[in-house]
């Protein structure tokens, strides 16, 4: 088994899917582009030192990715 997708996996249910009660299915599913962002982008780690996923990718500071808020 792979740890790492199932911890990921573990989170999304804690964090999005169940996370709140949601109307709709299709409503849950509206939804996880905006906590996938959250996840990558803003969500500290700390199997990473604390830090964001997007972090690790070592993007020089002209990367469009790095002028993202």
């Amino acid at each position: 088994t792979n740890g790492k997708a199932e911890r990921f996996i573990q989170t999304a249910l804690r964090e999005w899917a169940y996370a709140q009660a949601y109307p709709t299915s299709d409503r849950r599913t509206a939804e996880l582009p905006f906590w996938l962002h959250r996840y990558n982008w803003h969500r500290p780690h700390g199997g990473i030192k604390p830090q964001t996923p997007i972090s690790r990718l070592g993007l020089d500071a002209d990367n469009l990715l790095r002028l993202h808020t």
